[in-house]
């Protein structure tokens, strides 16, 4: 019974989460752009208050993701800022995650997800395909410096 995952929206008192899960995998793999600063260091303005929605996993009441979404416009959000503590990767945490965030966005009617990432991180490309995601054509001006691939998910 105790080890179900259970999602949460954005609350003040979490938001040291949302930072330190994210600032831990950008620091492991890339660099904090400052474009990531700015919206880890002010996530209600520049997430919440347009529009969007930081989500946290819990599990045992303990924080082990999160993962927002960033309103691009009306029924188009960006899938951003997912992330797990490095000792729980590949306990199946990401699967629920992109399951939660797919069953989120079909309730409330949106007409897609997209989501910026990086080939070099091969597990996250797969889980992404897994559920639908395909890639698209990565824009001239992408949001971060470390793209080189941008999906799309479709929903009906």
């Amino acid at each position: 019974m105790g080890n179900e995952i259970e999602f949460l929206p954005y609350r003040n008192d979490l938001k040291t989460h949302f930072v330190q899960l994210n600032l831990s995998w950008l620091e492991e793999y890339f660099v904090v752009e400052p474009y990531d600063q700015k919206v880890l260091e002010d996530c209600e303005d520049q997430i919440i208050n347009k529009g969007g929605h930081i989500f946290f996993a819990f599990q045992n009441k303990t924080v082990v993701g999160t993962f927002a979404f960033i309103k691009i416009e009306e029924g188009v959000y960006e899938l951003s800022k997912m992330a797990v503590p490095k000792t729980l990767r590949g306990g199946g945490i990401g699967n629920l995650m992109i399951r939660f965030s797919i069953h989120y966005a079909e309730h409330h009617h949106w007409k897609k997800l997209i989501l910026y990432s990086n080939t070099v991180l091969q597990n996250s490309i797969h889980l992404y395909h897994k559920y639908g995601y395909q890639e698209i054509p990565l824009e001239a001006d992408k949001p971060y410096e470390r793209s080189d691939i941008k999906m799309e998910l479709i929903l009906d």
